[in-house]
């Protein structure tokens, strides 16, 4: 069960808008492994949050997330840590703010993406607020080992804001992105080499309903569907593109609660989506996964965690393997890992 925790199978009631749950005390089968990347005791930094996870090519697993003394402060920087041989590495900072002998910004979100062809690539923004900050990247040409070439993206692109992008058939990325300066605005940034960009957007309008950190799911056709966080309306937003993400309906909100935290999701190969989030209206703490068949009704199958605290701005993956990879926050003090065996949800 790993060395840090245990996940537990829930009886389940729906009603509008939430899941009551009942804990039984008895691990879900489709736990295969769960723990924190780096212990609580002796962890580098004070704290963490906001991490993403990817599979390289050649089949290395990666974590990413920022840290410092706290969210915002000026050493935060992006650190890195490699699953090897079912342990993690020792977590190393791989990018940072720093401008000047005299001046460091903090660092944001990042994000791993292994395009079908050439480097792995690390998304992050810099910059004194979500407001005010802009995007750069780091690559990597040996599976995250070592990290080069740290450079401000084109002006106007802030990168995947903080879930991954998605690679289509037709090659185009498409990068969910989303905007804080001129109210909360989602947007997708679309390249195929990570030197020309296209926006798309942005797609809805933040005085209806304020949505940013979109995720993406994919469905036969080119249809595609967008999740996104929301503030102050309590659920999660989705639209829907018909055209492989060129056009995009008008947001509406899922029956599923958001209480203005981050989520992700991703398709899996057997056509089911996996969601994970906070199934609650307020704090950040339960974190469930639930899982659709069509994107619009949705059935809480776990919980990752329902004791207080934060657990928090999770990212999601299925490997080669077809095992769901999730990481998350935990307590802004670590990052925890956990495994499921999707065939089991």
């Amino acid at each position: 069960m790993g060395r840090y925790g245990t996940l537990f199978t829930l009886g389940l009631v729906i009603g509008y808008g939430s899941v009551v749950m009942a804990a039984r005390d008895k691990p879900s089968p489709a736990l295969v492994q769960a723990e924190l990347v780096f212990p609580l005791e002796g962890r580098p930094t004070p704290g963490c949050h906001a991490s993403t996870i990817v599979q390289t090519r050649e089949g290395q697993i990666l974590a990413a997330w920022f840290a410092g003394k706290d969210e915002g402060a000026d050493d935060v920087g992006i650190w890195v840590s490699r699953l090897q041989d079912g342990q993690w590495s020792k977590p190393l900072e791989v990018a940072n703010g720093v401008a000047s002998p005299e001046k460091r910004f903090p660092c944001w979100n990042p994000v791993l993406f292994q395009p079908r062809q050439g480097p792995l690539v690390l998304f992050f923004k810099v910059g004194p607020s979500p407001s005010r900050w802009w995007g750069e990247r780091v690559i990597s040409d040996d599976n995250g080992r070592t990290w080069k070439d740290q450079r401000r993206l084109p002006a106007g692109i802030l990168g995947p804001i903080k879930d991954k992008p998605i690679q289509l058939e037709d090659g185009r990325i498409l990068c969910p992105s989303s905007s804080e300066d001129k109210g909360w605005r989602v947007h997708l940034e679309v390249t195929r080499d990570f030197e020309t960009w296209e926006t798309i957007g942005p797609l809805n309008d933040p005085a209806k309903v304020g949505v940013i950190q979109p995720t993406i799911l994919t469905y036969p056709d080119k249809r595609l569907q967008m999740l996104c966080r929301t503030r102050g309306k309590g659920f999660i937003a989705q639209s829907w593109s018909q055209d492989g993400g060129k056009t995009w309906s008008e947001m509406t909100l899922l029956s599923l609660p958001n209480p203005n935290s981050g989520i992700d999701a991703v398709t899996l190969k057997d056509g089911r989506q996996l969601l994970v989030f906070n199934n609650t209206s307020k704090g950040r703490t339960p974190l469930n996964v639930a899982i659709s068949l069509d994107g619009k009704e949705w059935k809480v199958v776990l919980a990752l965690e329902e004791q207080p605290g934060e657990y928090s701005y999770p990212a999601v993956i299925q490997t080669s393997d077809g095992k769901v990879h999730i990481t998350y926050t935990y307590q802004r003090k670590s990052i925890k890992h956990v495994v499921l065996d999707p065939a089991k949800l």
